[in-house]
């Protein structure tokens, strides 16, 4: 935890905020170890960061004084057309997405994409939540990621895909019969990952019929959960 984060809700009248869930207290108590008066890095869920000051300290809840003055880092430029994961590996790309700043993710079916995906507690609102949140306390930002889902592969590209991709530059990440990785942008992108195995060709020429542009991240086959981070760090000035 490279920072404390906390919900508008949470602040007091008088600027105090009281820590009393088990996950950030535990934290506080096992691993920061603040004394009275320490000051603690701390940030609003998608507002200001500051600092707290520690007012109260014990094993059961802690109170700090917030002062917040800094924004937090915008988020990247880039939205993430996803195609969903396994659980285990959702848990791990949620929080690197909201590490790397990533600002919408759409989690999209596909033929390769198993039903029980669809069913596991890993993609309830909560625990989406609690993994952005993970991966915000990471970089030390604030700004949450917005995620959507998208279950049927064809209405959605055929029908929402071109909104909510606006006027981005449209990339697929897709080694086969692709142009070389682009280079590094600050312009609006949206970036297609396909599934383990990739996207079937069908639905590949509709990401295409919808501007999409395929592209190779080199000769070597990568996970998804690998896949993401080296497609961001080489495509937006991070």
């Amino acid at each position: 935890m490279n920072i404390l984060l906390f919900n508008s809700n949470e602040l007091s009248s008088l600027g105090h905020l009281l820590i009393e869930d088990a996950r950030r207290q535990s934290h506080l108590l096992k691993v920061i170890r603040p004394k009275l008066g320490d000051t603690l890095r701390v940030g609003q869920v998608n507002g200001a960061l500051g600092l707290g000051k520690i007012i109260s300290h014990t094993e059961y809840a802690t109170r700090l004084e917030i002062q917040l003055n800094q924004n937090s880092p915008a988020p990247l430029k880039l939205k993430l057309l996803l195609a969903v994961p396994r659980p285990k590996m959702m848990r791990r790309i949620l929080q690197t997405c909201a590490t790397l700043g990533v600002s919408e993710i759409t989690l999209l079916n596909s033929a390769k994409v198993e039903k029980s995906y669809w069913q596991t507690p890993v993609l309830h609102p909560e625990n989406i939540h609690d993994n952005l949140i993970l991966g915000l306390e990471q970089a030390g930002t604030s700004q949450l990621p917005l995620v959507h889902k998208a279950e049927l592969f064809k209405p959605y590209v055929e029908d929402k895909l071109d909104d909510w991709a606006g006027n981005s530059r449209r990339l697929l990440a897709h080694p086969r019969n692709a142009q070389a990785c682009p280079i590094a942008s600050q312009n609006d992108t949206t970036l297609a990952i396909g599934p383990e195995g990739g996207f079937t060709n069908y639905e590949v020429e509709k990401l295409i019929q919808q501007g999409f542009i395929p592209f190779s991240l080199g000769p070597r086959i990568m996970r998804v959960e690998t896949a993401i981070p080296v497609a961001i760090s080489r495509l937006c000035a991070l």
